[in-house]
């Protein structure tokens, strides 16, 4: 992880037994104040047969291509899955926390939980130009080039406050001692309710649910690699001193105990879904 990252690596649940792969980039210095990333999912499922992916989202917008269209999606904040089947991929790009607001001209609250149309936002014609270019793009360095061509032809005014905001996901993201939102407050010198607010506007939910968040995602990725340390321990190293409460947030998000996650993950059988 960089020392700039405001977003996890994690958000997979479960250990697919298919051909699924995931590939990353970053983005272009000069995007890379407002995009985290540029992400492709590929996978062949064999005929006949459908495979979910479950995956746990980021407090992120993402803009993402399938079969000819090109969609927002604002963050989500419960678990969801996908079905493949037979041959696809799905390209997409991941603003940071924040980094939205500025090319929506709104609160992002308004995206959360919400997927449009990318012509809700930039016209038909516009989206359509775009969903031409990554249609006829034949691998990730084609899919980049064009998204980023197409980004910085709409790209914002520059606001200020998504730095602000990146810091502070930015240490909800890294740093241990942060255990609760008091502590952000009292870092960055920030009232909660003015914290709270600046949230809402910019990244969708709230402080607290994205540190829960970021948490839970790699307390599943270390259950699922097969951690040496108990459920237990990693609670206690992500900063969780209330088993309970750490109990709680995994099996709210996950949809099992950390336990049962383990194992499943361990024998390959995790019955994951929406």
């Amino acid at each position: 992880m960089t020392g700039d990252q405001t977003t996890s690596e994690y958000g997979l649940l479960g250990v697919p037994d298919f051909d699924f792969r995931l590939d990353r980039v970053p983005a272009a210095a000069d995007l890379a104040g407002l995009v985290e990333r540029h992400w492709l999912v590929s996978w062949t499922v064999p005929p006949g047969r459908q495979e979910p992916v479950t995956l746990l989202p980021h407090p992120c917008v993402n803009l993402w291509f399938i079969r000819d269209q090109v969609m927002i999606s604002g963050p989500g904040r419960e678990r969801f899955s996908y079905a493949c089947a037979g041959r696809g991929r799905v390209f997409g790009v991941k603003f940071r926390p924040g980094a939205f607001r500025p090319f929506l001209g709104a609160p992002v609250a308004e995206l959360t939980d919400r997927v449009r149309p990318l012509s809700t936002l930039w016209g038909e014609s516009d989206a359509a130009a775009l969903a031409d270019d990554l249609t006829r793009a034949r691998d990730l360095p084609d899919l980049v080039a064009a998204a980023e061509r197409h980004l910085r032809a709409h790209w914002p005014e520059p606001d200020p406050e998504v730095a602000t905001v990146g810091r502070i996901v930015n240490a909800l993201l890294h740093d241990r001692t942060v255990t609760r939102v008091s502590d952000v407050s009292n870092r960055f010198d920030i009232a909660p309710r003015t914290l709270q607010r600046l949230f809402e506007r910019y990244v969708g939910v709230s402080p607290k649910w994205v540190l829960r968040r970021y948490r839970v995602h790699e307390a599943a990725a270390r259950l699922a690699e097969g951690s040496s340390e108990g459920w237990a321990e990693v609670a206690v190293q992500l900063g969780y001193f209330d088993q309970s409460h750490f109990i709680r947030d995994f099996t709210r998000a996950v949809g099992m105990t950390p336990a049962a996650y383990a194992e499943a993950c361990r024998r390959n059988v995790a019955p994951l879904s929406a």
